[in-house]
């Protein structure tokens, strides 16, 4: 096959590569100088992520009964002590505008009487939490879309993969990309990660299936610092029953009035903490993990969330995506409790930035849940991450880029693979084997509660794993290493091995988390927020502080201040 120059299907540059196609990513795009060229590279079509199955809604202080000094304090509070005072003051004073602009580009939320609805969900002191009904993500997500596809200056590249940082000299100067089965590098002035979180390395998760921590992943391969990755938050109230998947039953529920009970009817969770079903996310988690251990042998098991407490029409208004959802699964919430149980759901940790989104290499940005911020701390407040996707995208409109871009770039020229296929069906079933092995693990090892000895032997077997994982033929062979990729050669593949490179990829980065989610928790040594140790149950002043990770080594951070400086 000959040579074929890549720019006849691509730029052979862009000045911003956006990585996600998430709420994050769209309003980042929107947000950017609108004389930049910019590319958003979505993994799979541009309305599926995890921001289009966000139910409950966007945070922001906007009633007359409320404040940002009330947000902040709430924020504060369920944060645990690790929210960065500064960036939760600037992420609660922008929320009113970010508001407006969704309600000028058109999104629905609802309304009571001539002003915008409000509703509570829980450690929120306030009415303060906008919603679609229980569709909120899909609403924004859609309006969000419709702006990006009208933009000229926004090319959307779909179903393409990122398999790393396009570095050189220390520098990010783009993405080396899967794209139409080719493995491609495509530079750019300034790279955004916005990939979301990694729920699928949980065997019990909300999250997509593409939810693979791609971005974090691939950023501290690159080598940029991260920080937090052993604060994962269980939602409390996912469904669970036999073959469905494990949907998320809105926090909302709760706070228009659902009780949370057991087998026999009993409101346990105010056994555990005086707000009972209000209690912050990792106490209701806990609350359930804890009762059914108290009650039941069965790994399977689970409570109830029963809704007839609320009026039916305050049901029907507010929640007809549950209702739909639950009627498919044999489930009437008008006539039986739903039957819930904990579920990994939002990765408070990430890749470290500041206010500006910038991460510590120089060209890389990052913004929604694959970034750390500080907005979250060690347990985010609920409906405080579309917001944080808002606010911190509004920040990239004073983005200033490199001159290199202005520089004459040769193409990128792209040959057959060579990729050597003997015992390729055994390398796919390892993958495979993998893939499903690695979210069992870390359900077991690194769930809602976790103690060193289990942790350690899932350390080793997560180490083992990836080095088996290297030594395969297409490991080798791809040369993905953690330093980076500079552009280099790229590569055409038959549609069924781009198939089995993505496989490959996705499972790759799932193992390299779960190796820094282990790790991370291992060292701190304490119990906060989403992180709960069994031999450390108690929160400890002296690790008031972030887990800083930069290539293999973990660092305490400087302690972390309670209120605004």
């Amino acid at each position: 096959m000959p040579d074929r120059v890549l720019s006849d299907l691509l730029p052979d540059s862009f000045d911003v590569l956006i990585v996600g196609g998430g709420a994050a990513g769209l309003y980042a795009a929107l947000c950017l100088p609108s004389h930049f060229q910019i590319g958003l590279i979505t993994k799979d079509t541009l309305s599926l992520s995890a921001s289009d199955w966000a139910q409950g809604g966007i945070a922001a202080a906007i009633a007359p009964d409320d404040s940002p000094t009330l947000h902040i304090e709430d924020t504060l509070r369920a944060g645990a002590g690790l929210c960065e005072p500064e960036a939760v003051a600037l992420l609660v004073e922008k929320a009113p505008a970010c508001v407006r602009s969704l309600v000028s580009m058109g999104v629905g939320f609802d309304r009571q009487g001539n002003g915008l609805a409000l509703t509570l969900e829980a450690a929120h002191s306030r009415r303060r939490v906008l919603h679609a009904a229980d569709t909120t993500g899909r609403a924004m997500v859609s309006t969000l879309t419709a702006q990006v596809l009208s933009r000229k200056n926004i090319r959307v590249i779909p179903q393409s993969f990122a398999l790393d940082l396009g570095m050189e000299a220390g520098y990010c100067q783009g993405i080396r990309l899967l794209h139409q089965n080719q493995i491609i590098g495509l530079r750019a002035g300034a790279v955004l990660l916005a990939t979301g979180g990694g729920g699928q390395v949980f065997a019990q998760t909300t999250n997509p299936a593409l939810s693979t921590g791609d971005g974090v992943a691939m950023a501290w391969r690159g080598g940029a610092e991260v920080r937090d990755l052993e604060f994962m938050q269980f939602h409390p109230t996912a469904l669970t029953k036999p073959g469905a998947p494990r949907f998320l039953i809105s926090e909302a529920v709760r706070g228009e009035g659902a009780h949370l009970i057991d087998a026999v009817g009993d409101r346990f969770a105010f056994e555990y903490h005086p707000a009972g079903e209000l209690a912050p996310r990792d106490v209701v988690s806990r609350a359930i993990f804890s009762h059914l251990q108290k009650t039941t042998a069965d790994p399977a098991a689970h409570v109830w969330l029963d809704l007839r407490p609320i009026a039916p029409e305050t049901v029907r208004h507010r929640f007809p995506n549950i209702i739909q959802v639950c009627q498919h699964w044999g489930i009437d919430v008008f006539q039986a409790p739903i039957p819930v149980a904990p579920a990994a759901h939002y990765w408070m940790g990430g890749i470290t930035t500041d206010t500006l989104c910038r991460t510590s290499i120089p060209g890389l940005y990052a913004i929604g849940e694959t970034a750390s911020t500080g907005v979250h701390g060690a347990n985010r407040l609920a409906s405080n991450s579309l917001l944080e996707c808002l606010v911190f995208g509004a920040q990239l409109a004073t983005l200033e880029l490199p001159g290199w871009q202005n520089k004459k770039i040769p193409p990128l020229v792209s040959r057959p693979a060579n990729i050597p296929l003997s015992g390729w069906q055994e390398q796919a079933s390892q993958i495979q084997h993998w893939r499903q092995e690695v979210p069992r693990l870390m359900w077991q090892s690194a769930g809602i509660c976790r103690e060193q000895v289990s942790l350690t032997a899932a350390i080793a077997q997560v180490q083992l794993w990836q080095q088996e994982f290297t030594a395969l033929p297409i490991s080798q062979f791809l040369q993905l290493g953690r330093t980076g990729q500079p552009f280099g050669q790229s590569f055409d593949l038959s549609e069924e091995l781009s198939s089995q490179v993505r496989s490959w990829a996705e499972t790759r980065n799932l193992l390299d988390i779960a190796a820094l989610i282990l790790k991370s928790a291992a060292f701190r040594q304490e119990s906060r927020g989403g992180h709960y140790r069994l031999d450390y149950p108690l929160t400890d002043p002296a690790w008031q502080l972030h887990t800083i990770v930069e290539a293999d080594l973990w660092q305490k951070s400087r302690p972390v201040p309670s209120t605004p400086t």
